[in-house]
């Protein structure tokens, strides 16, 4: 796998801390995998991701504030190896646009569960609580798709 996509709704809170995540992982483990995000909603296109992902993601060693929100286009179903999706919302609007390439963050470590919209917690422990469920199913996704590039060669 070359490229990763993870797509959330708006791209201004899950799928930025998700991109940051995978960037310092690959990195970590010095893989040559493109990762981006973006939303299937285009109400915060150009924004950068909110004051709390960005203040988690930095509690955590990662800078996600030069990113800015952007709609996901058709044309990223072929520019990208694998679109994750993180939650069943996004997964099906994907599916509905014709996404063949696609995945759900939550089967990587968490029996598929959705990855939360942190707006819907009180008060910042929801950020931490998503950016700890996204940490460790990035960390499996890598992982699984490293084992899978083993085997296949």
């Amino acid at each position: 796998m070359k490229s990763i996509l993870f797509v959330c709704l708006g791209n201004i809170c899950r799928s930025p801390i998700a991109e940051g995540v995978a960037r310092k992982l690959i990195e970590e483990g010095a893989h040559t995998i493109a990762v981006d995000s973006a939303g299937t909603g285009g109400s915060h296109v150009g924004e950068a991701p909110c004051e709390h992902s960005v203040t988690v993601a930095r509690n955590h060693g990662i800078d996600i504030s030069p990113i800015r929100a952007r709609q996901v286009k058709k044309a990223d179903f072929n520019a990208f190896d694998l679109i994750v999706a993180l939650d069943s919302s996004n997964y099906r609007d994907l599916k509905a646009l014709g996404c063949q390439n696609l995945v759900k963050l939550g089967d990587y470590g968490h029996n598929g569960a959705d990855v939360p919209d942190p707006y819907f917690f009180n008060g910042f422990e929801g950020f931490e609580h998503v950016y700890t469920m996204i940490e460790s199913c990035v960390n499996e996704l890598l992982h699984s798709s490293q084992k899978d590039s083993i085997s296949s060669s």
